[in-house]
């Protein structure tokens, strides 16, 4: 019940959730095919980059197909397993980019700040090893929400004021006592959310102080443009996550909870290619190089 029922509205917003949708995965899929097979871009930067997109694919396919068939047909109705399974998407895809976007800041403070060990540090065996540790926290994460999920008991209303199957609308629901759950998530967020964040920010401390070391105007523009694409997508990440979970997300109207909610599960995926391909020439080089490969 998140968005209002005039229909000319829904067929507008139907039609943007679409091109949104089409172009996220096209953007998406596109960055994993060129770092896959483009032989320049065998760096730790775009190799973090992939485990992102494939995180927003996740994201975004976990949200808006359902959301488009509610927009198109009017329907509202959907299986308890399925609002389940797409709650623990959304956790799994927003828990495993908190950290890649963590681990993508200690790659770009150990470039910057450790420019002679950054080879050591980040090789290819490292980036597998970091990448593969966020995955599988993430994915211990979740398997601790389908415990405790499995145990609560769902026997009163069944509406939902959201327009997706979030935690906190769903624990509105429930008929057990949830105040050892919302502990336990109160720590997941603690640990994975805002410990990260703090990471993030003491990463971007040194790595600007290394930066104003730099006595070249120009030196100082080049070293910060590599860690800035990565600076813009933190901060539209956290900035709409924030704004997510701060606002009350109560009431049947389309409320500012709700358009933080799909600015950051719709629109966010859509930016992050956007953002890490419009200033990248690297990016944007081994496109044009796969193009004229297939127009051979």
């Amino acid at each position: 019940m998140g968005f209002p029922n005039d229909e000319s509205f829904r067929m507008i917003l139907f039609t943007l959730l679409l091109l949104i949708f089409c172009g996220t995965l096209c953007g998406n899929l596109v960055i994993i095919t060129l770092v896959s097979t483009s032989r320049a871009l065998r760096t730790p930067m775009y190799f973090f980059l992939t485990q992102v997109s494939i995180s927003d694919v996740i994201l975004i396919t976990a949200i808006v197909p359902n959301t488009l068939r509610v927009l198109l047909t009017g329907v509202r109705l959907m299986p308890f397993p399925c609002c389940i399974a797409q709650y623990l998407s959304f956790s799994f895809s927003l828990c495993s980019e908190c950290l890649l976007l963590t681990v993508m800041s200690f790659d770009r403070y150990s470039a910057i700040c450790n420019p002679l060990r950054y080879s050591s540090l980040m090789d290819f065996k490292a980036c597998v090893a970091l990448a593969t540790l966020s995955w599988s926290l993430t994915l211990s994460v979740i398997c601790m929400k389908i415990i405790n999920v499995s145990l609560l008991h769902f026997c009163g209303p069944n509406i939902i004021h959201h327009f997706f199957c979030d935690l906190y609308p769903l624990l509105e629901l429930s008929c057990s006592d949830t105040s050892i759950f919302q502990l336990q998530i109160t720590i997941v967020i603690a640990t994975l959310v805002i410990l990260p964040l703090i990471l993030i920010i003491t990463s971007y401390i040194l790595i600007i102080s290394s930066i104003l070391k730099i006595k070249s105007l120009n030196r100082r523009r080049k070293v910060f443009s590599t860690c800035s694409s990565h600076l813009t997508v933190v901060c539209i990440f956290y900035g709409t996550l924030s704004g997510i979970y701060i606002l009350p997300n109560k009431g049947k109207a389309f409320t500012m909870s709700t358009a933080f909610s799909l600015f950051y599960t719709v629109v966010t995926p859509l930016l992050n290619p956007i953002v890490y391909s419009l200033r990248n020439k690297e990016l944007i080089k081994a496109f044009h190089m796969s193009l004229k490969r297939l127009a051979c």
